[in-house]
């Protein structure tokens, strides 16, 4: 009887334990996506940014050697990030593809014009940039207009500052929470032992001794729970830098060195002193007021 209690009291304690590490880890790894949306949050609005772009329409018949000049000239502005020729066949065939039809053979002939496809860098992709720099592009006597969404460059500018007023509060209260759950976790893992935290003390060990063994399997468990954040944060990174090759976040040691350092640090530092009031807690209480 006595070692079938004590197989259940094992039992017990190792699925308090893991419970405890999958809770922290949890919890770490909401840091973590926090962390990583904070540190690329520039580079997220670059990159939505700098996938607005304009069409420079070409007059027909324009030479080749006019639309290279233009095309040169273009790359070569501060504000260009990136520049592609459309011919007329190309984007017969792209409206073709894309209205499921042979419009040419109804129309007899091919309406379209040959075009330029700009794509801009972020702090040009502005509504007052954009309209001095079709200004600028309209006294090209090879240009007939510059086509773009006027409505879609103002409403993408407006909500990014929104997106990143409301990401900073959001990530602030998700953080207030987070430590409210790792600390509830481990008083509720200390609370479970709280009768063998006052049993110590009343053979006479001192508040220091009480304490040294709680302290040192939270940071085991943080070691655990950090390891296993690690890897849930590789596979969301992983993931993104697959979706999303521009952010190149894997390639940015320096901002994964900073997200890994960042929580493991704020893990420890959130568990040892959760679990040294914890224990401080009960080591206060008298005999009586650990049943209520």
């Amino acid at each position: 009887m006595g070692r079938q209690e004590q197989k259940l009291s094992k039992r017990k304690l190792r699925s308090s334990y893991a419970t405890t590490i999958i809770s922290i880890s949890l919890v770490l790894f909401v840091i973590g996506i926090i962390g990583l949306l904070l540190l690329n949050a520039q580079k997220l609005s670059r990159h939505v940014k700098e996938n607005i772009g304009f069409s420079i329409i070409l007059n027909d018949g324009v030479k080749e050697v006019d639309m290279i000049r233009l095309q040169k000239s273009l790359d070569a502005s501060v504000y260009v990030k990136s520049t592609e020729y459309i011919t007329k066949e190309r984007a017969a065939r792209d409206l073709q593809e894309d209205l499921g039809e042979e419009f040419i053979d109804f129309l007899g002939y091919n309406p379209l014009l040959p075009s330029i496809e700009v794509r801009l860098f972020a702090e040009y992709a502005n509504p007052d940039s954009i309209a001095n720099i079709e200004i600028n592009l309209l006294a090209y006597s090879q240009v007939k207009e510059v086509s773009y969404q006027k409505s879609l460059v103002e409403v993408v500018n407006k909500n990014i500052r929104r997106i990143s007023l409301v990401l900073f509060t959001f990530s602030g209260m998700l953080l207030l929470i987070s430590l409210s759950l790792i600390n509830n976790t481990i008083r509720l893992s200390v609370y479970a032992r709280r009768f063998l935290i006052k049993t110590m003390q009343l053979v006479g060990a001192t508040k220091s001794f009480v304490r040294a063994p709680f302290l040192a399997k939270s940071v085991i468990h943080t070691i655990y729970s950090v390891c296993l954040t690690y890897i849930l944060l590789g596979g969301v990174i992983y993931l993104i830098d697959t979706e999303i090759p521009e952010l190149a976040i894997l390639n940015n040691i320096d901002t994964l060195a900073i997200l890994y350092v960042g929580v493991f640090a704020i893990g420890f530092c959130i568990v040892w002193l959760s679990t040294w009031f914890a224990v401080n807690r009960y080591l206060r209480l008298k005999s009586n007021e650990l049943y209520f």
